[in-house]
């Protein structure tokens, strides 16, 4: 399965993913690029007009959260908080049963999760 998510910017939006989030390029065209994001998965983003989805689009299974996160908000990610309910945060990272979470917006507000089993 690729994730696809729409962008309004493509370049902004490859910068982000391929240098903040630090994914491999596979493969490029003037509408989109696809990325490898390990295991055989990968994720699309193709240039639209603005949308808004409500929901995480794709997230990225991870084996240390904590230091994830850190990274990341070292190159300017802002996670998202919670405060109630059962996503509720701790340190941006939410537990939810046996797995732990945490989410950030890309440049076109777009939700990306984070999980680790």
């Amino acid at each position: 399965v690729v994730a696809t998510i729409p962008v309004t910017d493509l370049e902004r939006s490859r910068h982000f993913y391929e240098d903040t989030l630090g994914l491999a390029v596979l493969w490029d065209n003037p509408a989109s690029v696809r990325f490898g994001c390990g295991g055989g998965s990968q994720l699309s983003i193709f240039r639209r007009g603005p949308s808004t989805a409500d929901h995480t689009l794709s997230h990225f299974e991870v084996s240390d959260i904590e230091d994830v996160v850190s990274a990341l908000e070292g190159k300017g990610v802002t996670f998202l908080d919670y405060t109630e309910g059962p996503l509720a945060t701790a340190g941006h990272i939410a537990q939810l049963g046996p797995a732990r979470a945490a989410w950030f917006k890309d440049p076109d507000g777009n939700t990306i999760g984070l999980r680790q089993a």
